[in-house]
């Protein structure tokens, strides 16, 4: 287990409801609807919300992973997160995607920066060993077909990098 060394930030969210009622942050900054998935509901939901969170933040721990390895990111470089759930023996699992767009970047530089990246990033970390995670470089833009499987990064196994 990882030991924070200095808390930076405290992220405090209050829920109520579950699936169909609310989350609102301490500070008022968020205040969320919930739905189920796949229901007509017009809330957003948790799975949601964790792609919005990882995808943010794998984005700028790319941008900390550069600057450490010294390369210059594309200005348009993106990340895409996509979020499965389903169930797994009487409980629910998680299993995840993310399409790194790099446009421009030579690939082997990309996908070292891509697995320095899950190194840094804390949804990486905290991730890692515990759901299936695959992490795709897309050439030309984010959520395209004409990308290339690059790595499982991290599988319910614990194989990958």
């Amino acid at each position: 287990m990882n030991r924070i060394e200095k808390v930076l930030y405290t992220a405090k969210a209050h829920s109520t409801g579950g699936r169909t009622g609310t989350s609102r942050s301490s500070d008022g900054r968020l205040e969320v609807k919930l739905s189920r998935p796949g229901s007509p509901g017009t809330g957003t939901n948790p799975e949601q919300l964790f792609a919005a969170g990882w995808s943010a933040c794998f984005d700028s721990a790319m941008e900390f992973a550069a600057r450490n390895m010294k390369i210059t990111l594309p200005a348009d470089h993106a990340v895409d997160a996509e979020i499965d759930l389903g169930p797994e023996g009487g409980a629910f699992s998680l299993a995840a995607r993310l399409y790194v767009s790099l446009p421009g970047m030579e690939r082997a530089t990309a996908e070292r920066l891509i697995e320095a990246t899950h190194q840094v990033c804390p949804y990486s970390r905290a991730t890692h060993g515990n759901i299936a995670v695959e992490t795709t470089l897309v050439w030309v833009a984010p959520m395209r077909a004409d990308s290339d499987r690059l790595i499982s990064a991290h599988t319910a196994q614990g194989e990958g990098a």
